[in-house]
């Protein structure tokens, strides 16, 4: 009896999406290396976090060479035999106060730089999509697709490449993406 029981039925899955349109889709895309490479306000934000790397990389190697040459010297002098033990210790204690400093440096202003960065990239991102969707009503286009290296997109049809005019675009509106932060 247990065989014989009905097999549950097959329900139509299909989704009940409207065709809004009989016309045709206006699709195009751009290349996201190319609008990195381009884009003005893209470029300059991304050379000031490079400059705030490359600023807190410095002071870390600054403030590395300084706690290296306190221990050469004091090392030096410890064995020219011009510390006391007491003098020793503090010496300790300071080489060690001084490498903590230099480990906490490096965790907070690297994560604040980190962080920074991020902020600023999440914010051209986003002003990107809001100019994304000006650029698409101005020209009737209903779908604007991101290519990249890595992303979900095989294969687009060059005619679609919109990637100059889109960057132009941007960087024709230059000042009123600035104004929106």
């Amino acid at each position: 009896m247990a065989c014989s029981a009905p097999k549950p039925s097959k329900r139509d899955t299909t989704p009940k999406v409207p065709t809004t349109r009989t016309d045709g889709l206006k699709i195009a895309y751009y290349a996201n290396d190319s609008l990195k490479k381009y884009f003005v306000y893209f470029k300059r934000e991304e050379a000031l976090a490079e400059k705030n790397q490359k600023r807190f990389e410095n002071e870390l190697k600054r403030r590395n060479k300084a706690y290296e040459d306190y221990i050469i010297k004091k090392d030096q002098e410890a064995r020219s035999g011009l510390l006391s033990q007491n003098e020793i210790a503090m010496v300790q204690q300071k080489a060690q106060q001084m490498q903590n400093e230099l480990m906490q440096f490096q965790q907070k202003e690297g994560q604040r730089i980190e962080e920074q960065t991020f902020k600023s990239l999440e914010a051209i991102n986003k002003k990107v999509e809001l100019w994304g969707k000006k650029y698409c009503e101005q020209h009737n286009i209903d779908i604007l697709l991101i290519q990249g290296q890595g992303g979900q997109i095989n294969f687009i049809n060059k005619e679609m490449d919109v990637t100059d005019a889109f960057i132009n675009f941007l960087n024709e509106n230059q000042a009123q993406i600035e104004k929106d932060r």
